[in-house]
Parts: structure tokens; sequence; C-alpha cells
């Protein structure tokens, strides 16, 4: 089948390589011309695993090509996708300016019957906008799709390969079929295609974010209540999660979510709610929620180290919203890097994706992004980690101790266990569980220069 995709961020990129990968062939389509020149060369300007290999592959068998062309797009592609952001507004609503746009100008294009498909994360009611919009400014047939998309950044190949679900969003039954045969491939076995209206699928994106959020809130303010009744959020959440009617997924505690979608989804879900003259007390409390736990990190540092933190070095591990990926877009750490340098501090930071794009967005002159993760622990007054990068799961830890300052370590994931710390001599504070402090008198001694 022949498929144009505009829009290559994200969704957009990952949509037209695994679409590519299916035998269609594919054209992308971006105004960006060093990105398209790039991506034309087998370059991917995003890191998620797989994408450049998969690519590189699909360029070289003449499957996909990019260009900056929306014309050449609109003429090759039966079924176009529309994968631009829908960045939020100042109010949290999302802007549509993009979907807007683009839909213009492919009615304008237009030179015969198309399929038009919006993969972007869009609020009720904007494909029957769309579709009016469109039809106002061509005379060739057309139908619109609302076709969600539910790709976690770090295995998006992964879920776009072989998802749980494709939600299709169309009142065209020609359309619809279509979509099924574009789909057929990556549905196999037990995964379904849910037919639906627009406005349902659209919903449907949104519902199911502003929930994974809500768990993850929820989660949060458990795990303070537990720190503050002595309690451990670890076995709290594991006998919460073996109860089949709530799972594992989504307890983890920590310095709460990022991304280009839960922040920006939960707000526009709740513009969408007060348009509507609905209440959203639920999704306001759990922005309110994140927005707090993204600083519970730094104020653990404060309450340890007092509230003026000049002459304090720290050390960070974990610039990245989650691991697998080098996007800070709301990232927790960057709050909390920007909190300890607000209190006076100096930062040297560590990613081993995302340093690029912090060293753009953390310009301060007192943070310093360093290639090396033990690079970033010398003489540093006390190391915090706030993403799971797998290589922070088994540090060395003699190295660590030999290189702070002072033997602290804040956990925004959780990754160690009190017990293990305690062995390893280490000060160690985590999200919802007791701190854990070695008693001074076995080895304050023989380590003087640990001060607790």
């Amino acid at each position: 089948m022949k498929v144009t995709v505009v829009g290559s961020g994200y969704v957009g990129l990952v949509t037209t390589a695994c679409l590519a990968d299916a035998g269609n062939h594919v054209v992308g389509v971006d105004i960006d011309e060093k990105k398209v020149q790039a991506l034309s060369q087998g370059r991917s300007p995003i890191y998620e695993p797989g994408l450049e290999e998969m690519l590189q592959a699909n360029l070289a068998a003449g499957r996909l090509r990019f260009t900056t062309n929306l014309n050449e797009g609109v003429e090759h592609g039966h079924v176009l996708f529309i994968g631009v952001g829908t960045p939020p507004r100042s109010d949290g609503s999302a802007d549509l300016s993009g979907v807007e746009s683009i839909c213009r100008d492919i009615a304008d294009s237009m030179t015969s019957a198309k399929v038009i498909v919006i993969k972007s994360t869009v609020p009720v009611g904007t494909g029957r906008r769309m579709f009016e919009l469109m039809m106002d400014r061509t005379a060739h047939p057309l139908a619109l799709v609302s076709n969600p998309e539910f790709l976690k950044e770090g295995a998006a190949l992964e879920d776009f390969l072989r998802p749980d679900r494709v939600i299709i969003g169309c009142d065209d039954p020609e359309a619809a079929q279509l979509m099924s045969e574009l789909y057929a491939p990556f549905v196999r076995g037990p995964r379904t295609i849910m037919m639906m209206s627009r406005e349902a699928a659209e919903m449907v994106k949104y519902a199911s974010n502003a929930y994974l959020a809500t768990r993850i809130s929820f989660i949060n303010e458990i795990a303070d209540i537990c720190a503050h009744t002595g309690v451990d959020i670890n076995q709290v959440r594991m006998g919460m999660g073996a109860d089949r009617r709530i799972g594992q997924d989504f307890l983890e505690p920590g310095v709460g979510y990022g991304g280009s979608c839960f922040p920006k989804d939960v707000q526009a879900l709740i513009q969408v709610a007060l348009h509507n003259d609905c209440d959203a007390s639920i999704l306001r409390s759990v922005h309110q929620r994140n927005d707090a736990q993204k600083e519970a990190l730094a104020t653990m540092v404060t309450e340890r180290f007092g509230s003026d933190l000049a002459g304090k070095t720290f050390a960070v591990w974990g610039l990245a919203f989650k691991p697998n990926t080098d996007d800070i877009r709301e990232a927790p750490a960057v709050r909390v890097v920007r909190c300890l340098v607000d209190a006076g501090a100096e930062v040297r930071a560590y990613d081993p994706k995302a340093g690029a794009n912090a060293r753009k967005e953390l310009g301060d002159g007192r943070v310093t992004i360093v290639d090396d993760a033990y690079a970033a622990l010398q003489d540093a007054d006390a190391l915090l980690i706030c993403t799971e990068w797998n290589e922070f799961r088994t540090p060395d830890f003699d190295r660590i101790r030999s290189a702070l300052r002072q033997r602290v370590i804040f956990d925004g994931r959780n990754l160690y266990q009190p017990a293990t710390m305690i062995r390893q001599r280490i000060e160690y504070y985590s999200i919802g569980r007791p701190p854990a402090r070695p008693a001074r008198s076995k080895w304050a001694t023989a380590e003087s220069r640990f001060a607790c």
C-alpha cells in the first residue's frame, strides 16, 4: 500500500518506519530540511532502540523515502497519516494549529480520493471539525479516521509491531476496511482491531493516559503516607499488585511522570472537561500531585543539607524522563536540577542518551553535563538518581564511596534496598521508605571523611 506520514517527530517517525517495514511504500514528510536530509541518510533525530536500524534497512530496500514537499506526499499516498505535535497552550489545552494547517494544505493539494488518518493526540470533536474543514476546500472524496497511538518511548517499535489493540475511529466502511488491511500484519493472535466512532477513539487516548497518570500519582501519594508512618512502600505496592483487579503496572513510586504525553494529555483533558462544564477534580489532583512529586527529591536534599546549598555540589544520574530515550520533556530530573541550582548548589549530571538535549535545556553555568557516570560523582556531596537506566541498578559501590565527599544517595527510583545500602556504608534516602543510616560506631573512625 502507498502511505504518506506527515510529521517526523516521535510518533510520525515510528509510524513511518514500522509501516515501511511491513512492506508498504512510505513517504515521510517534514518541513525541516536538515531533519529530512539526516533521515534520508538513515540518521534518526531521536533515540529509540532499533529505530535507526529499521530506517536504514527500509531506505536500502527502496520502501521508504523522505521529502519536504507536501504535494509530493499527498500525490503518493492512498492513506495519509498526520503525526504532528499538539503541544499545550498556556492554559493546558491542546494547540491544534499544526494539525489544522496540514489538513488545509492536504485538502488544497488533493487530486484524488484519500483516507486521512489523524495519529496525533487531539481532543474530542477534532476529527469532525477537520473533516468539515477539508470538505470545504476540496471536491475530491475523503474519509477522516482517528487512529490514536499508544507508544511507550523506549519500547515504541515493539508497541507498534505487536500492539495490545489498534483503535480506529471511522464512520466510512471502505476506509475502515482499508485501515484493517493496513494493520493486519500487526494484529495476529489475541490482538484486535477495535472499530468505534471518531469521538470515542479520541477519548480513548486521553482517558487511557489520564488513568495511567492517576495510578502513578496515587502510588506516589501512598508512598508519602508510608514515609511518614514508617512503612515500606515496596511491600505495600507488591501486596496491592497481587490483587488481579489492580495488577503491578504503574505502581512504581518515584519522582513523578514526565515526557510528551502524560503531562500534556492530563492538562488537555482537564480543559476539555472545563469547556463542557464538567468537574475535573480528580484530574486536577493528579496533575497537582505529580507537580509536587517532581520536587520531592530536592526537598529531601534540603532537609538533609539545609535550605542554603551554596558551596555544595551534587551528582545527578539520569536526565531523560524515562530510560531508553533521550527525551527530557517535562522530565522530573530537570525540575530537580533547577531546584538544587536555585538553592545555590552546583550540579554535575550524567545520562547515557539525553546529555546533548540536557545541555540545551540546562544552560546554567552551575550545571555541568558529563559523559561518564562516575565522573559526575567526584567530590560531590551526594548522588541523586532520577532515571532508572539499567546501568545504575548494579553500580560499583566502592567507586561511589571513594568519589563522594559525603556518602549519601537520594534515590528517586528506589533502585536499591535499604539493607544493602547499610552494608555498603551509604546513607540512603528513597521514595516511600524510611531512611537507611549506617551506624557511625561501626565505621566512622575508619572512614572519618564521611559526615553524617
